[in-house]
């Protein structure tokens, strides 16, 4: 693998207490959850899956005893994800990157000084939208600093997801994309050659910090989403996911169903803003999808 190749994002881990709160919460905002995922290691999934292709993991330990054997084998996933949530409860854990060959990846973030432990090969069922079953094959190599509760990994799919997910890729909100993430970062710079090696892309400045004297933001440009890295102080410090910003076709059906819902918004000339809750974990933000 050549990290001059700019790479896709694949999805995003969103840590939950439980899934039932994500469930809930995800379709008061008008999102289609798939059916619960089980993992063979003591987690548990319910995506939502876009039609650009980025699909959001809310994720939830299903068995503590499983999820603490497979830490002892040496699962860094398992690991990573509860020492994430010891530092938070809920957020945005990981950002993964799609790839044809997860064992190049992991060659490349040794020869990087980026690895994050062995890689993971896993394989699980998926319930698909017409009720029948499939299974999924999985191949991940990660990429971290030891010191962020926040992780990156790639994903090679050895057995896919089904390729056809429309029904679940439709939502009554009217999404049709991921386009942003933002996080914070008292300093944004410590982390843009780790995201440089990873995504394949230089982070270019973003003016947020230039005004006070403070240290610019930075901006990853994926070849599907845009990463930026706000400068602003976080709790403990390290980088801090704060929001996802979403296209949806039409900003009034989105405002009438989180009406509907009961959903608490800020409706902006250009925007509307759900604040982060149990089971959202971060802001989310919806955005007409202009050409």
């Amino acid at each position: 693998m050549s990290h001059a190749e700019v790479r896709s994002v694949d999805h995003l881990v969103l840590p939950v207490e439980t899934l039932g709160s994500a469930r809930s919460r995800l379709t008061a905002l008008g999102f289609t959850v798939a059916a619960d995922g089980y993992h063979p290691f003591g987690t548990v999934n319910a995506c939502v899956f876009l039609a650009d292709g980025i699909y959001l993991e809310p994720l939830a330990v299903d068995d503590d005893e499983v999820a603490a054997a497979a830490i002892a084998d040496g699962n860094v996933f398992v690991a990573r994800d509860k020492a994430f949530r010891q530092a938070r409860p809920q957020g945005v854990s990981a950002i993964v990157i799609a790839s044809p060959d997860a064992e190049a990846d992991q060659e490349a973030f040794v020869a990087a000084g980026v690895n994050g432990g062995k890689m993971l090969e896993f394989s699980r069922p998926v319930r698909l939208p017409d009720g029948g079953e499939s299974v999924a094959s999985f191949r991940l190599a990660f990429a971290a600093r030891e010191v962020e509760p926040f992780f990156l990994f790639a994903c090679q799919r050895i057995a896919p997801l089904p390729a056809d997910r429309g029904a679940l890729e439709r939502h009554a909100n009217g999404a049709t994309g991921l386009r942003r993430v933002f996080f914070y970062a008292p300093q944004p710079h410590l982390y843009a050659d780790w995201l440089r090696r990873v995504f394949g892309v230089e982070g270019r400045e973003a003016g947020n910090g230039a005004d006070n004297g403070a240290e610019n933001g930075l901006v990853f440009d994926t070849a599907n989403l845009s990463i930026e890295i706000i400068h602003g102080e976080t709790s403990d410090g390290r980088l801090l996911a704060e929001a996802l910003v979403f296209t949806v076709a039409d900003l009034e059906v989105t405002a009438a169903v989180l009406t509907a819902n009961g959903v608490a918004h800020q409706r902006l000339p250009d925007a509307l803003i759900v604040p982060a809750a149990p089971g959202q974990g971060v802001a989310f933000l919806f955005e007409e999808n202009t050409p």
